[in-house]
């Protein structure tokens, strides 16, 4: 679910309500700031925390959403009828903190992400800076869950807490990450975010089983590198920190001297061949090349080139053992180290509703106001 910019005006009689690349001009103001979101393997639920709630209705400067279903009906199958929605439990005390959404990761388009076939791991960094946490309150932020998010090829998806050029913690470790469980994890203990915090997100992708170039988009076999965090006290000047890859690289790559246009670098990158050797290369393409940082609110981003991504030092290694519970200890916030992990782990409780899911294309949006009398 999204949050339409404040300043979007519809007719309240005539919302729009078809399928995304039908109505894409009309739901512009409502397809960048995320609200919420559930996905395959969601579970239910739960509470708030008693201290905040997210806000809606009276003064909230955000009177509409847009609510964005994806399907997966390959086979053309007819007759087929889904009755899935997002319900909203209204309080009748204000909390003292108003809860937000801050995505970290890349951009999900072809720019961001082209991870080719037949490679057993392909990293992928996405990098936050500090230009991006000077919005933070003094007093910092609060995050109580994250929620990371690939499709098909992912395999890991984790975001590290950058102080002083140095790793200090996991804002959450996704190591073990399964496209058909995909839970918001309420963290055991909640982390705290300061201003001048950065942020290193890594996805890691599998497509040994792909003889295609796998490509950034919405669509289950494109890809997607999200990690989601909500956290209070809400901020209305930044949903996301996110990076894309320069346009500027990409033509160098594909040694063009035109413009750059977005359907000549999908049709040059479908159009490639692939080797071990090639695939190699394009990892080390991705080690190096230029990016830009995206951050802030739609529809006020802000842009800040990076020559490639920051390095760090990063969290010392941890001795893997087979299992770390302490006696007493419930298996729900068992500490597991791997890879330098020493991150409670979670069993989460999260989603708007639990169906039989219907995943990822067409996309249908409903654009749809809340009005609280």
């Amino acid at each position: 679910m999204y949050e339409c910019d404040s300043t979007a005006v519809f007719d309240d009689n005539n919302l729009p309500d078809d399928e995304c690349d039908k109505i894409y001009q009309k739901v512009g103001p409502c397809a960048s700031n995320i609200a919420t979101g559930w996905a395959v393997g969601g579970d239910y639920m739960i509470g708030f925390p008693e201290e905040a709630g997210y806000p809606v209705g009276g003064n909230f400067h955000i009177k509409y959403y847009m609510v964005q279903m994806h399907y997966d009906n390959p086979n053309l199958l007819s007759n087929r009828t889904d009755s899935s929605g997002i319900r909203f439990y209204l309080g009748n005390k204000l909390r003292q903190y108003d809860l937000g959404y801050l995505t970290f990761g890349t951009d999900s388009s072809a720019v961001a992400l082209a991870i080719p076939p037949k490679a057993e791991r392909f990293v992928v960094d996405g990098y936050c800076t500090a230009n991006a946490t000077q919005n933070f309150p003094e007093e910092g932020i609060t995050v109580i869950s994250t929620f990371p998010h690939t499709h098909l090829q992912g395999r890991t998806v984790w975001t590290k807490i950058i102080r002083n050029n140095t790793a200090v913690d996991y804002l959450f470790n996704a190591e073990a990450y399964d496209f058909n469980y995909q839970y918001e994890n309420r963290l055991p203990n909640r982390v705290k975010l300061y201003r001048g915090d950065e942020f290193a997100t890594r996805c890691i992708y599998n497509t040994m089983n792909k003889d295609v170039i796998t490509l950034g988009g919405e669509r289950t076999k494109d890809e997607m590198c999200l990690h989601m965090a909500t956290y209070y006290p809400r901020m209305d000047n930044l949903y996301g920190c996110m990076t894309t890859n320069s346009p500027d690289a990409w033509l160098a790559k594909m040694n063009s001297s035109s413009p750059f246009d977005y359907n000549q670098l999908q049709e040059w990158l479908q159009s490639l061949k692939w080797t071990p050797e090639r695939v190699a290369e394009w990892q080390e393409f991705y080690n190096t090349v230029p990016r830009i940082a995206i951050y802030g609110a739609a529809p006020n981003l802000q842009l800040n080139p990076l020559p490639r991504i920051p390095e760090y030092k990063d969290l010392k290694p941890v001795i893997c053992t087979r299992d770390q519970t302490t006696p007493g200890q419930s298996p729900a916030t068992r500490t597991t180290a791997s890879q330098g992990s020493t991150k409670p782990t979670t069993v989460a409780f999260n989603s708007a509703v639990r169906q039989n899911v219907l995943t990822f294309f067409p996309l249908i949006s409903i654009v749809m106001k809340i009005i609280i009398s």
